[in-house]
């Protein structure tokens, strides 16, 4: 930036690049609605205020329409997304958003730091924002097998990069409070370079969320509880609402926000799927979620916009002010349902209009060795998810819908042949993960209730956060084959029936990601979750995101991992079978 010209323009000494004439600014400092015009020059805002007769090569009369700033996401994994960065920022500039802070621990589970790298690397050369913080849990816990193993020593390599702006979510609160050496070397570090520390600490309370953040933490966006939120909040941490595909947080907590304690509150959404970033948004929704059950649109748009910046000292982000970044949205009005960006502008230039984007977007090729990560052995056998019985009843994860806690049950089942089957008219049906990094395909079964699926099985290679196969199914035959099926295309998603896949969604890079556009993705996402519902009797909205979390041992209460059943409470395993550890 050519800060000299951005002060004379800002004085009307220089004619401004464009001026964003009779508009109704929304001013995320003061909570109001200004009319004024917006000068703009080097792809920066130079002054907000009387610019009616100010030299400009561009000017537009918003005619009273209200500018806005750009959404920040303060908290998301573009893994989750299932699309390449490329594909990402096509869908969600029309929505608004121009920046995201990603932790990209899922690929670095899979890839290790190479991965992080290649993350970063595929971002290059876009209009769009994209910054990460530097996954804190790579493995999450010593209870699962993953692909990769970040030190403290492997993190300080890009600890300054410029586009590292944090240490990612501490997921392993008890190594914080428990002082496990190699857990605080990494919070040292993030706090010798100066890097906000992000929190993962649901349900922590009392003395341990005292011990969790004396280490330096600093926000948490795994609240599900508005009692939960306060308590953190009046502790001093920052309160990341969460409005995701699976994880919906954002009615509950909403009374948490007030004049008082808006300013340490922002909108994330952690893991939105591509088919509802497509047809529902991405912050924006959050936003209009927000609105639409009573909060004030002006605080709403704060939570996204100022709120982040201010988090993550990017001081020349997230508002309509002079000096500040040129990351702008015209809406048509403040009312709820009214906020889809008309217009949006990053670094001062139309990027989209009227919900299409208006500029080409960079391209990468990927690395074949990231497409190469999914190794089991030659095709598994139904014998290898057998379980033999043990005697007594068995413990059974239950799903929680709307939210990636789940609660510990136990249930007698059926046997035959000494071997304990599901009981699909309970709604219970088998669990199994397999290890798929060493091509030895170590592996565990369980049972869950929650699915609904009535026939069939389903899988994927997404199963946070070390990312092994997960299948769900009513028969060993047709979990054999899901699997084989996720093996077969190096990742992805995949429904079974009758031993036959009947859709499924490729997802080759690193398990995670797709290499198709994103309306392709869309569509076959949609397809796969239309059958799994109409073909395989599914009651959940969204099984394979929920499907995902089954495997995540720092979520309470109960998980299944590819070395076992985890008590989170415990953080240790539990037999499936209640009588042999009580």
């Amino acid at each position: 930036m050519d800060r000299s010209k951005l002060i004379a323009v800002a004085r009307g000494d220089e004619a401004a690049d464009t001026v964003l004439a009779n508009a109704s600014i929304v001013n995320v400092f003061t909570g109001e609605v200004e009319s004024a015009d917006v000068a703009l020059a080097e792809g920066y805002i130079a002054g907000v205020g009387d610019y009616s007769g100010a030299a400009t090569k561009r000017r537009i009369d918003l005619s009273g329409k209200f500018l806005a700033p750009a959404y920040t996401d303060a908290h998301i994994h573009l893994e989750s997304t299932m699309l390449l960065p490329s594909e990402f920022a096509r869908v969600v500039l029309p929505h608004g958003s121009t920046c995201t802070v990603s932790d990209p621990h899922e690929i670095a589970n899979v890839m290790g730091l190479p991965g992080i790298l290649l993350l970063i690397s595929l971002t290059k050369d876009i209009p769009f924002d994209f910054y990460f913080t530097l996954s804190s849990c790579v493995p999450a816990t010593h209870l699962e097998t993953s692909g990769g193993n970040l030190s403290a020593d492997d993190l300080e390599v890009l600890i300054d990069h410029e586009r590292i702006v944090g240490l990612a979510e501490m997921m392993n609160f008890p190594g914080v409070y428990y002082r496990v050496p190699e857990v605080l070397k990494k919070l040292e570090l993030a706090h010798e370079y100066g890097k906000p520390v992000d929190g993962h600490a649901p349900l922590v309370s009392g003395s341990d969320l005292n011990a969790y953040i004396a280490a330096g933490i600093y926000s948490d966006h795994e609240c599900t509880q508005l009692d939960e939120a306060r308590e953190k909040l009046s502790r001093g941490m920052w309160i990341f609402l969460r409005e995701g595909s699976t994880e919906k947080n954002l009615a509950d907590l909403l009374p948490l926000v007030n004049d008082a304690t808006a300013s340490r509150c922002c909108l994330v959404t952690d893991d939105r799927q591509p088919d509802e970033l497509m047809e529902l948004g991405h912050i924006n929704y959050a936003v209009h979620k927000a609105v639409s059950l009573g909060m004030n649109p002006v605080t709403a748009i704060r939570l996204a916009t100022i709120n982040p910046a201010e988090y993550f000292c990017f001081r020349s982000r997230g508002a309509v002010a002079p000096g500040r970044i040129a990351d702008l949205q015209v809406l048509e009005n403040l009312e709820e349902g009214l906020l889809r960006p008309l217009a949006v502008y990053k670094n001062g230039e139309l990027v989209a209009e009227e919900g299409s984007l208006v500029t080409e977007l960079e391209t990468h090729q990927v690395p074949v060795q990231s497409l190469q990560t999914v190794r089991l052995p030659c095709a598994l056998t139904p014998d290898a998810f057998a379980v033999t019985d043990r005697g007594g009843p068995v413990r059974v994860i239950k799903v929680v819908p709307g939210q990636i806690v789940t609660e510990a049950t136990g249930a007698e089942l059926p046997t035959q042949n000494g071997m304990v089957l599901p009981d699909v008219s309970r709604d219970i049906l088998k669990l199994a993960v397999v290890e798929r990094y060493s091509g030895k395909a170590g592996r565990s079964i369980g049972f869950v209730q929650g699915f609904g699926i009535k026939t069939g099985a389903i899988a994927s290679s997404v199963a946070h956060d070390s990312h092994n196969v997960i299948s769900v199914g009513t028969s060993d035959e047709d979990i054999v084959a899901a699997v084989n099926r996720v093996a077969a295309m190096e990742g992805g998603l995949v429904a079974v029936k009758d031993r036959v896949v009947i859709a499924d969604v490729p997802l080759s890079l690193a398990g995670l990601l797709s290499l198709e556009d994103a309306p392709a993705v869309a569509e076959r996402l949609g397809e796969l979750l239309r059958v799994v519902r109409d073909e395989l009797g599914c009651e959940l909205s969204n099984p394979f995101m929920t499907l995902s979390f089954l495997a995540l041992p720092v979520i309470p209460h109960l998980k299944l991992t590819d070395r076992g059943l985890v008590d989170v409470g415990k953080f240790d395993f539990v037999s499936l079978f209640v009588n042999e550890d009580g």
